[in-house]
């Protein structure tokens, strides 16, 4: 069998697998859709300054929080999780004494988690714009694509990475939890950005959830010039991406940490 086939043959077992856990669906599709639903409703009306003067409606302004907040659990908290059961499990090893090539099933499982980002991307943009009527301009569409195109690609890499520092099965909600859910504060997803004290700003102007969320922020923005580009911001993910990349190439494990 050719390999494109063998690709597709996984990525078609990946997406039913991925479907058919209950768990997997609820925290990687439906609770943005929740947040979506509770900050627009209770913020949506408000007014944000997003930098420079530009004053937003707050629906605006959390309908990209949310995206970034989907994009990220889709991929890098999806793989960073699923990855590290795997291999404690000893499925990974398994996978490797298979005849099937190591790349096919993590590309696999990549692209997996790149169609649920792109499903999700279109579900909440379609929310923000049929029930709390927030647009993307036209002329910024091609932002919003290469920002998650970029964004999703960074977001695996680092979501392989993430696995080198989680121990055990048990831990790796926690840990995944622990490093990504403070990003959300300190990179302005759940709390605007003039309302974080400076010390959290700069804190999440480091790290690539903050570039992300900026990045479709732009997209978004009404006062936005085309083609509604972020070149600073994709250019911050990017690099977190290889980063990311390094890191996983040279510290992704196929067996498992406990009792090897």
């Amino acid at each position: 069998m050719s390999a494109p086939s063998l690709l597709w043959h996984q990525y078609r077992y990946d997406q039913k697998q991925f479907w058919r856990e209950p768990a997997s669906v609820f925290f990687t599709v439906a609770l943005p859709l929740i947040f979506l639903f509770i900050f627009v409703t209770i913020f949506g009306n408000n007014e944000t300054e997003i930098g420079d003067g530009v004053v937003v409606k707050g629906s605006t302004y959390y309908v990209p929080g949310i995206l970034a907040l989907a994009i990220v659990s889709a991929t890098m908290m999806n793989l960073s999780i699923t990855f590290t059961i795997l291999r404690e499990k000893g499925l990974l090893k398994r996978v490797r004494s298979t005849p099937l090539p190591p790349w096919v099933y993590l590309a696999g499982r990549v692209a997996t988690a790149t169609v649920v980002t792109v499903l999700l991307v279109v579900v909440v943009t379609l929310l923000g714009r049929v029930v709390y009527g927030v647009t993307v301009p036209t002329s910024t569409l091609p932002g919003l694509a290469l920002t998650v195109l970029v964004g999703t690609a960074s977001l695996c890499a680092l979501g392989f990475a993430l696995t080198a520092i989680i121990p055990s099965e048990n831990a790796a909600p926690a840990v995944t939890n622990a490093v990504i859910l403070p990003l959300y504060f300190f990179s302005g997803i759940f709390i605007p950005n003039d309302q974080i004290p400076s010390g959290m700003r700069l804190i999440g102007d480091i790290f690539p959830v903050k570039h992300l969320f900026e990045a479709l922020l732009t997209a978004f923005d009404p006062s936005a010039s085309a083609p509604g580009i972020a070149w600073e911001h994709l250019g911050v993910l990017l690099a977190w991406g290889v980063f990311g990349g390094i890191i996983a190439t040279r510290f992704f494990r196929w067996t498992p940490r406990t009792g090897s």
